[in-house]
């Protein structure tokens, strides 16, 4: 059973109603448990419409919200130092995703692949294309 932590971009289309991410989403579920970082949490409520609390707040809490622990800030540290060594700049945002997902042994289901270039994320790739 594979379980999933999905970046900010997956929920923004799955609140605008695109059909290619409910499916997605309604076949990820049968296969694992589908969770958020903290993090992703705050970023959608910070781009919520006004008419959308109620929508919102109900995606939000039927997902399992992983709390932004110390071993997820210090690995999110850690890459941010790492890849700004070798010239890759990191958000904190997405470093700390890419941290949760590493440190709960999740797959990462993201549209954007360049924001987690760590080898060791296991990716989901939703193709933009496709959406």
């Amino acid at each position: 059973m594979a379980n999933y932590l999905l970046d900010t971009n997956i929920l923004i289309y799955q609140l605008r109603g695109n059909p290619t991410v409910s499916s997605l989403l309604l076949d990820l579920n049968q296969r694992g448990a589908l969770a958020i970082s903290a993090i992703t949490r705050a970023e959608i409520l910070a781009g919520m419409r006004p008419n959308e609390e109620t929508v919102t707040l109900n995606l939000l809490d039927a997902l399992l919200n992983l709390p932004l622990e110390a071993a997820v800030a210090d690995r999110a540290g850690r890459l941010i130092y790492q890849y700004h060594r070798q010239g890759v700049q990191l958000s904190i945002a997405d470093a700390l995703i890419g941290a949760t997902a590493l440190e709960h042994h999740l797959t990462l289901v993201t549209t954007n692949a360049k924001h987690f270039p760590m080898p060791e994320l296991q990716l989901y790739l939703v193709e933009q294309g496709r959406l």
